[in-house]
């Protein structure tokens, strides 16, 4: 890299002039639902599982599965948004979404010997309001 080149904006990394990058804010979105999940009692077994994208279909990715204190293994998507417009965070969870997140859980439990029983939560962040909703949608 030439002498003097650098990012424009000089702030924190991942941070342009007009701020944080959305992985960056994504990732920090999946961090406060974590830190929520795990006081309310669960465990986390993997984040950020991702099924590649195969002829004619995206890829899938499930940004937290959890174990719940009964057992319940949960599959959950963290949606974030600066305010509750447009429907907010959780009407951002499309049926198209879904059926991604639905495949990706099909694929992580074909490696299980046992099927337990499982639930599919959202975690809906709405600038400094975050809501847990359970059974959010079912496969």
């Amino acid at each position: 890299m030439f002498k003097g080149w650098g990012r424009v904006g000089g702030g924190a990394p991942g941070a342009g002039p007009a701020g944080p990058s959305t992985k960056a804010v994504g990732d920090s979105a999946e961090d406060r639902a974590l830190r929520f999940l795990q006081q309310q009692g669960l465990q986390l077994v993997c984040r950020n599982y991702r099924l590649a994208a195969g002829p004619r279909q995206r890829g899938a990715e499930i940004d937290l599965i959890l174990h719940d204190p009964g057992g319940t293994l949960v599959f959950v998507e963290v949606r974030a948004r600066r305010g509750a417009g447009h429907g907010g965070a959780a009407a951002s969870v499309l049926p198209a979404k879904r059926r991604r997140i639905v495949r990706a859980a099909q694929h992580y439990l074909l490696r299980l010997a046992v099927l337990p029983p499982c639930r599919f939560d959202v975690v809906a962040i709405d600038g400094d309001t975050l809501q847990w909703l359970q059974g959010a949608f079912d496969a």
